[in-house]
């Protein structure tokens, strides 16, 4: 079992699948829908029922059918099949075999080096089996170890029909990287009582208090003329856009904060003296504080522009998603499965705020309690991405042996 979920995941992260925010369609990109389509194949083969590709949100759903007449509730799995935006094409995984704790080097002509001197957390895994990168591109482990460890648990429960569980439904999904994946999910042709996005990091992870999220994009309107004639004509919107900047709480940024604490993150700045433009995303896994941090971007706004001519800048600030804890404390029956399921399995839960969001935010917010349960990698988004094979192989057990425990 363990060569089944390994090879397939080496064979998933070498399909190129990333999202592309500056696209329209659903998915972003023909990749994913390519993916998606093998993934149909692949599931019918093992023998999955009610295997489907929703034309509308592109999700792929599928049924391991109940092997008990008990009551049991409905339970589902869910991961994203879509990358960051780092390069994911011609991915080469490196295996690593009982890693000894020292640096590895990615590239053939060592100019990328992963080493606990920047990545402490490499040192939990001496003894492992890690996957990497070649050093030129991202892993994929996020969130293709998730997609993997499903579809290999659904695999073996199929394959071993005296294992007793209730039914069972997975879901696997687009753009979840770019936002937008699970914003035409169906939760009532999903048809389950509670669900888990396999989506976390390292081993243990079991999250369901998410950031509360949103993203402002300021433009600013300037006027330009001929630097030798500007006095009391031109404006700079670039020296706008730098007192806007600098009018934000110094250390409420993400390198400054951690745990619970909120931050605003400039994610794009760009422009000229005729118009410039910024965009950032605010977090607070506090309502209020969130509501907060909104109100003052448009007070900040709303000064510099009483200071100006006119009112050169303005503002579109969209939520993206809400702190799914709101939902899931509500029915913690999805937490306190997996923590017994965890438990079961000599893991010690981790139950910590998710600095950052999951599918299951939005989707907690259409009424299917989600929380967010580990699959294994780390150093998400970039070449120094890695996974333990053990990792992900204690992923998969988890999701066999929630399955158990809800026949039981």
């Amino acid at each position: 079992m363990p060569n089944q979920l390994i090879d397939r995941f080496i064979r998933y992260v070498k399909k190129e699948t990333r999202s592309d925010e500056a696209s329209t369609t659903v998915p972003s990109t023909p990749s994913q829908t390519e993916f998606l389509k093998d993934l149909v194949e692949e599931l019918v083969e093992l023998g999955y029922q009610d295997v489907r590709l929703n034309p509308k949100n592109s999700f792929v759903t599928a049924t391991i059918p109940a092997t008990t007449t008990k009551e049991v509730p409905v339970v589902g799995f869910i991961a994203h099949v879509d990358t960051a935006d780092f390069e994911a094409r011609n991915v080469q995984p490196q295996f690593h075999e009982n890693y000894d704790g020292e640096a590895i080097v990615l590239d053939k002509e060592g100019k990328f080096v992963l080493s606990p001197k920047d990545f402490p957390n490499l040192k939990n895994y001496v003894g492992k089996t890690l996957i990497t990168t070649g050093g030129t591109t991202l892993l994929g482990a996020d969130d293709k170890a998730g997609v993997s460890e499903i579809v290999t648990a659904g695999a073996y429960l199929l394959a071993h029909p005296e294992i007793e569980h209730g039914k069972i439904r997975v879901a696997f999904g687009p753009d979840e990287e770019i936002g937008r994946g699970a914003d035409l999910f169906d939760v009532e042709e999903f048809g389950c009582d509670f669900a888990y996005t396999m989506d976390g990091g390292p081993v243990g992870e079991l999250e369901y208090e998410s950031f509360n999220a949103a993203q402002a994009e300021i433009t600013i309107q300037g006027k330009n003329v001929h630097p030798g004639t500007a006095k009391d004509t031109m404006v700079n919107a670039l020296e706008i856009a730098r007192q806007f900047q600098n009018a934000l709480p110094e250390f409420e940024v993400p390198e400054h904060t951690s745990g619970r604490e909120g931050f605003y993150h400039l994610m794009y700045a760009n422009g000229v003296v005729e118009e410039a433009k910024l965009v950032y995303i605010i977090r607070d896994h506090d309502r209020k504080l969130f509501e907060a941090k909104k109100a003052y971007l448009q007070l900040v706004a709303d000064r510099l522009n009483a200071s100006l001519d006119s009112n050169r800048i303005s503002i579109d600030m969209k939520d993206q998603y809400y702190n799914m804890a709101e939902i899931i404390e509500k029915d913690f029956r999805a937490v306190e499965v997996a923590q017994k399921a965890m438990e079961n399995l000599s893991i010690t839960p981790i139950i910590e705020p998710i600095r950052g969001g999951t599918d299951g935010s939005k989707i907690s917010f259409m009424g299917l309690p989600t929380p967010n349960i580990f699959a294994g990698g780390e150093n998400f988004h970039g070449r120094y991405e890695f996974v333990a094979v053990e990792s992900m192989e204690k992923a998969r057990d988890v999701i066999i042996e929630i399955a158990q425990l809800l026949a039981k």
